[in-house]
């Protein structure tokens, strides 16, 4: 009995201490950073879904969050077990484990800029079985990551981790694994490019690999641009000039079919190819979902 309460009270003190963690601070490491702020506040694109106005908002004095767009709002624990689809205690471990923890502190003047940077230490050929294993779990073989990612060791203040990392248009990286989604600065879209006239615009990372798994020959001969984020649909669309052929694959959902009909209307030869993954949000989840049934069926 005494040994439950005494583990109760460690739990409690657990859930306090995270709940002091700064959300931006939080958000930052996990490379989302605000689009404006305010004396009371910082306001993000959503970082729980896609959208390209800014609605979700912290309180910089109460350390809250508040998702506008779907209603929601809630305190740091609350927050990573949304965006991870986690327990409460699979948060606090991520929470102590994965982030640097600084509590929160109310700011008079936050430089944003210098939050929580990421150190990029180096960038090899994929070989952490942990890495490998992410990558089966999504489905991409270890081939086809190798083709277009890194392993990449960074560290966030003096602590050391690694990630699969693609490599953005500036120098900057998208690095993903299990337990983060996180960046380093600059933030911009990944271009590949192969002298082509055709061009294919994807949303991320795993969108890249997945089409690469799926439907290999769709990217033959073709360059190929990676956004990284919804907040750079304006600036890449200036590109779209140097193209005979734009072919989108965003995502299935309100964002994605709204930005792929208005640039259908607005450009000529747009192409809008998500019926390739029609009934699923992305390429990534029509992937998992055709192995997960082709492994249902061997074992049946």
């Amino acid at each position: 009995m005494q040994l439950n309460k005494m583990l109760m009270k460690e739990k409690r003190l657990t859930c306090e201490r995270a709940r002091s963690i700064c959300i931006v601070q939080t958000l930052a490491k996990l490379g989302h950073f605000p689009n404006r702020t305010t004396e009371k506040e910082a306001w993000f694109l959503s970082p729980l879904r896609s959208e390209t106005q800014a609605s979700f908002k912290v309180s910089l004095k109460l350390n809250r969050w508040y998702d506008l767009g779907m209603g929601k709002g809630g305190n740091v624990i609350d927050l990573v077990c949304l965006m991870s689809n986690c327990s409460v205690g699979e948060a606090l471990r991520y929470l102590s484990d994965e982030l640097p923890i600084s509590s929160f502190q109310q700011p008079s003047n936050i430089l944003y800029n210098d939050i929580d940077k990421n150190v990029i230490l180096e960038a090899r050929t994929i070989s952490q079985g942990f890495l490998k294993k992410y990558l089966y779990a999504r489905g991409i073989s270890l081939q086809i990551a190798q083709k277009y990612c890194r392993e990449v060791w960074y560290t966030c203040k003096g602590r050391k981790y690694y990630a699969l990392g693609l490599q953005n248009n500036e120098d900057g990286w998208e690095l993903r694994n299990c337990y983060s989604k996180t960046s380093t600065s600059p933030k911009t879209y990944t271009y590949l490019k192969d002298h082509s006239d055709s061009l294919i615009l994807v949303e991320g990372m795993f969108d890249l690999l997945s089409l690469a798994e799926l439907f290999p020959s769709e990217l033959d001969n073709k360059d190929v641009i990676v956004l990284n984020s919804l907040s750079l649909l304006e600036q890449v669309s200036l590109l779209f000039k140097k193209y005979k052929r734009v072919e989108l694959y965003l995502d299935n959902d309100h964002p994605g079919n709204n930005y792929s009909e208005e640039s259908i209307h607005k450009y000529k030869d747009i192409i809008d190819k998500s019926n390739l993954f029609e009934g699923y949000k992305d390429l990534n989840e029509k992937l998992i979902s055709i192995r997960e049934e082709k492994k249902f069926n061997e074992e049946v």
